[in-house]
């Protein structure tokens, strides 16, 4: 899809993404493209971020993945979970037994191990007071369900007199002011909001620099980013320390 298209297409984009959102919500080294608030000394923190559309090339402007991490005495499993992309997962499989157990105990433990769900999009930073050299780049943000639900409470309100907003476009899109509070030690999204509609710049060429500037996210879900399920199980039984037992030789009489 060419720059033009993007702008042309812009409304029936949104009612695309407006269906996908909907059906969206029922590590080695530091990754320089990933951009991650900080804290300030209070303990707050506080950004202003674009979300960007999609890639070139590429259907939505997120990636949603689910993931496993969780120690056990064989070490730690850090892994992509295979039921995002609709497949069978041998450790969504061994917690669900835990869970059909009855046992509180082997409840618990469930809890502890089940998937967890990240999004990602790449982003224009705004503002960014702790590190005022990534403004004005494009960068990838990984998000967890807080704040996918605000993009989800922007694009699809839920009372009739607020205004839909697509807020992954560069010209009816709005910024997102990022704001975080430490609440019983966890970081706190509650009061981040979207601001006005605004385009991203009065200059067409400026947005398309920025949006050829845009990282894949198909990338994300893709196969070479997942274990086959038999290496998968054989790592949770490693780091479980569960031993399979050979089968036993039938013997005719």
């Amino acid at each position: 899809m060419s720059f033009s298209d993007l702008k042309r297409k812009s409304q029936a984009n949104f009612n695309f993404l407006q269906k996908e959102l909907t059906k969206s919500s029922n590590e080695g080294g530091a990754d320089e493209r990933l951009w991650k608030p900080e804290l300030d000394a209070s303990g707050n923190g506080y950004a202003v971020l674009r979300f960007l559309p999609a890639p070139d090339g590429e259907a939505l402007p997120w990636a949603k993945v689910y993931s496993h991490a969780f120690q056990g005495p064989g070490g730690w499993l850090i892994d992509n979970c295979l039921t995002t992309n609709g497949d069978k997962c041998p450790v969504c499989a061994h917690n669900n037994s835990l869970w059909n157990s009855g046992v509180e105990s082997d409840k618990e433990i469930a809890r502890k191990q089940k998937r967890k769900l990240s999004y990602y999009s790449n982003v224009y930073v705004v503002k960014d007071p702790k590190h005022p050299e990534n403004e004005g780049k494009v960068f990838l943000y990984k998000y967890g369900k807080k704040i996918h639900d605000k993009i989800l409470a922007a694009m699809q309100p839920e009372f009739q007199d607020e205004e839909k907003v697509n807020v992954f476009d560069l010209w009816e899109g709005a910024n997102f002011k990022l704001k975080i509070k430490k609440v019983a030690g966890y970081w706190n999204y509650d009061s981040s909001e979207f601001d006005n509609v605004s385009a991203l710049s009065a200059d067409d060429d400026e947005l398309e620099a920025t949006w050829k500037q845009e990282h894949s996210l198909e990338a994300f879900t893709h196969k070479d980013q997942f274990k086959s399920y038999a290496d998968l199980e054989k790592r949770l039984n490693m780091v479980l320390g569960i031993t399979q037992r050979a089968a036993v030789p039938t013997v005719d009489s």
